[in-house]
């Protein structure tokens, strides 16, 4: 492994964690405002403890913990690794305080970076894990942030920024044409050099079967009809899950939308809906009875994953700021990367032969497949560089907070 591209690999992505909470204070980054989110500092510390834990208290000979208390807050599901802290109350930890957390940092940052020059392979491993993990963490806090500040009564705007519009953004949107796909056998899954996490693996070989697949996402005007033709109303066209969540949680539209479907809440505050950017924050449920309403169906992993299979990885990613999605433009199949995550119709199960990593790594991926849909493709709050056509996301289907959206497909 070349370790100087590494430093620079870690380096970098360290920082831009740190960017992305840069604008927030104490107050904002101590919120947790579902158990399913978790409060940035806590993403802060969390990321942190995972390069002391699996990294420095392994390969760094001598090493003695910041504070060892520590390894209890910030331990997320490791069961090998010892107790924690339960996730629903993340937001009272009030100690230790956001500086405390960004001086550990910045002390673990100091001593990985110095081990990385003398450090055998399965410490470089873990370093190049970690900086993997840390850029999933930073979507994460950034949903997690959404769903805080939409929390409070003055819908605060994370970001002043104004909102750049897109090439063409005064056009309308391209119409969905139909990509056809004949029947194959296709070799799915990660292989060969570069990075990738144990659920990407093995590659193999499946049947998939002949079918058509959307150009874009669906958009928000597009949603809006189905909404406007009662489609929260219907148990017809909803699993039935899917529509005991619609009735416990009161759903009518996305989350974050306001009642009428003129306004909704984003990085920016409260603003108009484009009727022409792709939908997102919907979740399993939804995406499935949009997809029915429309006379279609959502993509299977296999399916999708053989669509952008050595296409480029270009699209809206978190590195361009705009932080919500952007207008589809250009011709044939496009928005595969970036925008919104896909969901897909594929429960999150393990691959062939498939084997976790060894140890309390091993706890990274497979105990979680269960219960748990696939998403492909990124979202605008995506760095770019974490992203590769075999990446497999998962949420549960009623997860609605973050930025998921709907591609659709058909038979063909």
């Amino acid at each position: 492994m070349d370790r100087e591209a590494l430093s620079l690999r870690y380096a970098r992505v360290r920082a831009r964690t740190e960017a992305l909470a840069a604008p927030l204070s104490p107050e904002d980054a101590m919120v947790q405002s579902m158990p399913d989110a978790s409060p940035a500092k806590w993403h802060l510390a969390h990321t942190t403890w995972f390069f002391e834990e699996f990294v420095l208290a392994r390969f760094d000979r001598g090493h003695r913990w910041r504070d060892e208390r520590w390894r209890v807050l910030f331990n997320s599901y490791y069961e090998a690794v010892g107790p924690r802290h339960a996730r629903p109350a993340r937001g009272v930890l009030s100690r230790p305080s956001l500086d405390e957390v960004r001086a550990w940092r910045a002390w673990v940052d100091e001593r990985v970076l110095a081990l990385v020059p003398r450090a055998e392979d399965a410490a470089l491993e873990a370093v190049l894990l970690g900086t993997h993990h840390e850029e999933q963490h930073q979507e994460l806090l950034l949903t997690d942030v959404q769903h805080g500040l939409f929390s409070s009564e003055l819908h605060p705007a994370y970001t002043d920024r104004p909102l750049e519009a897109s090439p063409g953004a005064s056009s309308a949107t391209p119409p969905v044409t139909w990509a056809a796909f004949d029947e194959s056998p296709v070799e799915l899954g990660h292989a060969g050099d570069g990075f990738a996490f144990d659920n990407e693996r093995p590659r193999h070989r499946a049947l998939v079967g002949a079918f058509r697949l959307a150009s874009r996402l669906v958009t928000n005007g597009e949603y809006r009809a189905f909404m406007a033709d009662r489609g929260y109303e219907r148990p017809d066209l909803w699993l039935a899950d899917g529509w005991a969540a619609v009735q416990e949680g009161g759903w009518s539209a996305p989350l974050y939308w306001e009642v009428g479907g003129e306004r909704a809440f984003g990085m920016r505050g409260i603003k108009e809906i484009d009727p022409r950017v792709p939908v997102a924050h919907v979740s399993h449920y939804e995406a499935d009875a949009y997809a029915r309403w429309a006379g279609s169906r959502l993509p299977t992993e296999a399916e999708w994953e053989r669509a952008a299979r050595g296409r480029p990885v270009e699209g809206n990613f978190v590195d361009g700021g705009m932080l919500a999605t952007s207008r589809a433009t250009g011709e044939g199949t496009t928005q595969l990367f970036g925008d919104a995550w896909e969901w897909t119709a594929s429960a999150y199960l393990p691959y062939p032969r498939f084997r976790p990593l060894e140890g309390a790594l091993g706890e990274y991926n497979g105990k979680f497949m269960s219960g748990q849909m696939v998403l492909r493709g990124g979202s605008c709050f995506s760095p770019r560089e974490h992203l590769r056509a075999t990446y497999r996301n998962f949420f549960p289907p009623h997860a609605r907070w973050q930025v998921s959206g709907i591609r659709l497909a058909r038979d063909a």
